[in-house]
């Protein structure tokens, strides 16, 4: 087998973190054959110090837009890479560490994965775990490709801007024709001083993608559509190593960097078996927490029966034919077209404010009840409403 062969010419200790975290070949080896393919050819770059070999820029490049080196999951491809990385990672300056964000970023996360925890702490200190100060990380600055109309458009503009007769007066400001990318950094300087122009933008269909929806100010009284809801289905699961209780999950949410890293307290309340493949509501702007040694970067949304958890706890399930990625909002003139907080300030204790009035109703949808208005706000997607699948008067969190 040409994966076992790959392995073979590994060093010892990577070659035995491959085979531990793989279960000898059986797990993490690529679920396409165009996958299996890239794996072994990682495999073998890692065994003839290609990986080890190359410079950290270049990386840094390859691994801006992905969370894993290979697909969207954890493949042995990513061991094999951690594990060559380690001696050069750890022997690096913390101070530098900064300096190659994405590399850094994507080190941490496998080193930190309870599967390869384990294996790694299983074999000594030869791939003892290397801290990061990732609070302080600067954040990845992604390219927005702009399409060829808009190309057009922009050097239409330059050109009508240079045929200006001489005669402008000096000093005057010209109009200049803002394109996608140049839109983004005029946002940025001018936040908080756009709100007059604001008003003049097309609000999105409600369900939409919602870039160019009203934004949610971090000021004043929490309101729902501060929080971020999208639809997630799980892609990986297993339960974490050092916590009976916790699953640690792989969901998908639509995103280029790939699935996201769950920890859920649901292990005593949802079998595995229903949680594997699972569509769901994901809260996707809480700040990162650890979970007994694993770092979960969104919450499961969950109804917990009216009796408590005693009565049974169970996922929120998003409308039929929905999508990793799908937005979830609420239902409401002033919630539907609003942009939720990039993520939630712990300080402000938003999400626990908002959480009371969360409620599944007697349909078994899933809303929010506004405890002063007590109008009843449904959460739905484009396609329809989010429901629980058996309880009605539960609480969601």
């Amino acid at each position: 087998m040409a994966f076992l062969e790959a392995v073979n010419a590994l060093s010892g200790p990577l070659k035995d973190l491959v085979l531990s975290v793989t279960r000898a070949g059986t797990h993490h080896i690529g679920q396409s054959e165009s996958d299996q393919a890239e794996i072994v050819e990682w495999i073998r770059k890692a065994a003839s110090g290609d990986v080890a070999g190359r410079q950290i820029t270049d990386l840094e490049a390859l691994l801006t837009p992905r969370t894993y080196i290979v697909s969207n999951y954890l493949t042995a491809a990513d061991v094999a890479v951690y594990g060559s990385l380690h001696p050069t990672i750890s022997a690096l300056p913390a101070a530098t560490h900064h300096a190659h964000p994405s590399v850094t970023r994507y080190f941490d996360h496998i080193q930190s994965l309870p599967v390869v925890r384990g294996a790694a702490d299983a074999l000594g200190s030869v791939f003892a775990i290397v801290p990061f100060d990732l609070e302080s990380a600067p954040k990845l600055e992604r390219k927005v490709e702009v399409s060829a109309k808009k190309k057009k458009a922009a050097t239409a503009g330059k050109a009508a801007e240079h045929s200006e007769p001489p005669s402008a007066a000096a000093g005057e400001k010209q109009p200049v024709a803002e394109t996608e990318g140049s839109g983004q950094k005029v946002q940025k300087k001018e936040k908080g001083k756009g709100k007059d122009a604001a008003a003049g933008k097309k609000k999105p269909a409600p369900g939409g993608s919602g870039k160019n929806a009203a934004p949610v100010e971090d000021e004043g009284e929490p309101v729902p559509s501060m929080i971020d809801l999208r639809v997630g289905r799980i892609v990986e699961i297993m339960k974490h190593p050092d916590a009976d209780s916790l699953y640690v999950e792989q969901i998908d949410i639509g995103e280029e960097t790939g699935p996201r890293t769950v920890v859920s307290g649901l292990v005593n309340y949802v079998p595995i078996e229903d949680m594997r493949d699972k569509y769901l509501v994901a809260v996707c702007n809480l700040k990162p927490a650890n979970m007994r040694g694993v770092k979960s970067f969104a919450m499961v949304l969950c109804a917990t029966h009216k009796d408590g958890r005693e009565g049974g706890i169970e996922l929120i399930q998003p409308p039929a034919n929905s999508k990793p990625g799908d937005r979830v909002y609420f239902e409401g003139a002033e919630f539907e077209n609003a942009t939720p907080l990039a993520q939630l300030n712990p300080k402000k204790k938003i999400f626990e404010t908002v959480q009371p009035g969360f409620i599944t109703l007697e349909s078994k949808e899933a809303a929010w009840v506004n405890p002063t208005t007590k109008t009843v706000h449904r959460i739905r997607t484009k396609d329809g409403v989010c429901v629980a699948p058996n309880f009605i008067g539960g609480s969601l969190s």
